[in-house]
């Protein structure tokens, strides 16, 4: 089983929806680990690591977010095998930051 990395920028109506804490939830439930957090611009960043099925699952979850998002787009960042993304600490769990 491979495991996949990678940050993702979640563009649209996606403050103000639940859209973080769904996105823990259903991390948790995929078993993938990291973080989700709302942006200044108005966006939802997350960082999914963890095995490359539960991640794309995940991924193919935040196209469309809870029930009251309205995601416009999705931005994939991989993050290569052992490379570090800015600011990221060893990661075990998924936190709301």
């Amino acid at each position: 089983m491979n495991d996949k990395r990678v940050r993702v920028v979640i563009r649209g109506g996606v403050q103000g929806v639940g859209f973080r804490a769904s996105c823990q939830r259903e991390a948790i439930a995929a078993g993938v680990a990291g973080w989700v957090c709302n942006q200044w611009d108005g966006s939802v960043e997350a960082l999914l690591a963890g095995p490359e099925e539960a991640v794309d699952r995940l991924i193919r979850w935040c196209h469309v977010g809870p029930r009251w998002a309205d995601v416009e787009s999705v931005e994939l960042y991989p993050i290569a095998s052992g490379e570090q993304a800015a600011g990221d600490e060893p990661l075990a769990g998924f936190r709301i930051r």
